[in-house]
């Protein structure tokens, strides 16, 4: 027996966990493609997949290499040693959270399912979906394709453990609060936190107000994962292919009266001044300035909200925002202290003893009760080891179709259509050729044991 009693009584709570999100789950045609045309690539051969699933590995995907937060969690868990993990990171594909802003919502689910195909095809025996929008977009489909299959695999995502672990931690009993939710633009826009929470508040019977206040992440998930685009360390001046924020008066622009607030670091940021020594040029150029000025943004719009319920928890609705967790913190503190004009404007709206939630930890919380509870845990018990694969743009592309440094262009990522048989990207084993210095270093430094056990892109 793996697990002790606490543990397991810890598990009984997710057995109340439902899917609340509402993903949209209707049959894609990609999932028709795997169920019944044997002429298409995306055709499984379900029939043949193995009946018994223990010993299968655990799959779980990401749009990057963010979800390697959530195998973290998985990999500090005693539980799960014996067990082997395949991880999938979307790279070419990402960021999922600008799909459903292109028009593009349709698109994303396909490539969702893409991702839980690759998985099977392993096979896994039962696949985590890592990242927020994924689960947001596509967690239904992939559970529809999954029972049609009769393979008995299960998939789980992330939002409704972070609802989950938030609620908990606030506890039932507290005076009225405010949750913050930051995350990728595709995954607000989906409505799926606010709207878990909301339910989840009402199944708990919590009677005292809890005002939600979501604000998108842009570029934060991009800058993380070193998208040129958003931040290039080669670079000492702005260039015209930025597409992080700027100044302006929008929902994803920099307020100039805000940057006392954002207390940026000019070492990662590249700008031109003019003759009376302001800013013309100002762009982001290092993830930690993404993470003060998403994080800002999200007090400010809170406090701009007019509500004087004080911000309790602030949900990192996003794989990739555990990876600047420090500079989150600090800019809170920041905030807090910051006087203006002899006033504190963020003072009252941020609970003392605010707390920044991961739903990495209790997503691996729920996929062991899934095992458990369907007899699919490992007999093993030697330390848990892990396949590491990457998408990167499939060989043969247009030319027109890749930037300048071999990515999938903006134009031609975000124009792509459903239902075709193409084939724009390949799934390949991590290296160093295709996971940069400065991601691998993040990961050795913040990821231990992930790094350990991607024995390919370690640097000894």
């Amino acid at each position: 027996m793996k697990a002790s009693f606490r543990f397991i009584a810890a598990l009984s709570a997710l057995v109340l966990l439902g899917v609340s999100c509402k993903p949209k789950c209707d049959n894609i045609a990609i999932i028709d493609k795997a169920l019944n045309d044997k002429e298409s690539a995306f055709y499984a051969d379900f029939k043949s997949y193995p009946k018994t699933l223990a010993e299968l590995p655990i799959g779980v995907f990401d749009s990057g290499t963010g979800g390697l937060t959530v195998l973290e969690k998985f990999l500090e868990m005693p539980e799960y040693n014996g067990e082997d993990f395949v991880y999938l990171a979307d790279q070419a594909n990402m960021p999922y959270g600008r799909y459903d802003a292109c028009g593009k919502s349709d698109y994303l689910r396909e490539l969702v399912v893409k991702d839980a195909l690759f998985l099977l095809g392993r096979p896994v025996k039962i696949i985590v979906i890592g990242c927020n929008t994924a689960t947001a977009y596509g967690l239904g489909s992939v559970r529809s394709m999954l029972e049609q299959s009769k393979t008995g695999v299960k998939v789980i995502g992330v939002i409704n453990a972070g609802v989950k672990a938030t609620l908990d931690q606030i506890g039932s009993s507290l005076d009225s609060c405010a949750i913050g939710v930051l995350a990728t633009p595709g995954t607000i826009a989906s409505g799926a936190y606010e709207r878990t929470i909301k339910e989840e508040c009402r199944n708990r019977g919590m009677r005292h107000e809890t005002v939600v206040t979501n604000q998108k992440g842009y570029g934060f998930a991009e800058a993380v994962d070193a998208e040129p685009d958003f931040v290039d360390k080669s670079l000492t001046s702005p260039r015209a292919s930025y597409l992080g924020p700027h100044f302006g008066d929008g929902d994803a622009d920099i307020r100039r009266e805000l940057l006392p607030a954002y207390n940026f670091d000019m070492d990662g940021v590249l700008f031109t001044t003019a003759d009376d020594g302001s800013f013309e040029e100002f762009q982001l150029n290092d993830a930690s300035n993404y993470a003060r000025f998403n994080l800002v943004s999200l007090v400010e719009r809170h406090r701009q909200s007019g509500s004087t319920l004080p911000i309790k928890a602030i949900i990192m609705g996003c794989t990739h925002y555990p990876f600047a967790l420090e500079t989150m913190k600090e800019s809170v503190e920041h905030l807090r202290s910051l006087c203006i004009d002899g006033e504190y404007p963020y003072r009252d709206i941020l609970c003392e003893d605010l707390i920044f939630i991961d739903p990495a930890a209790y997503t691996a919380l729920e996929c062991y009760y899934e095992l458990f509870h369907d007899g699919n845990l490992s007999s093993g018990s030697d330390p848990a080891t892990v396949s590491a694969y990457i998408s990167v743009p499939a060989p043969g592309l247009d030319p027109s179709c890749l930037t300048e440094t071999g990515a999938l262009s903006y134009d031609f990522k975000y124009g792509r259509e459903t239902g075709t048989e193409d084939i724009s990207t390949i799934q390949v084993p991590f290296s160093k050729d295709n996971v940069d210095a400065a991601t691998r270093e993040r990961i050795h430094r913040l990821l231990p044991l992930s790094y350990d056990a991607i024995k390919t892109i370690q640097d000894k």
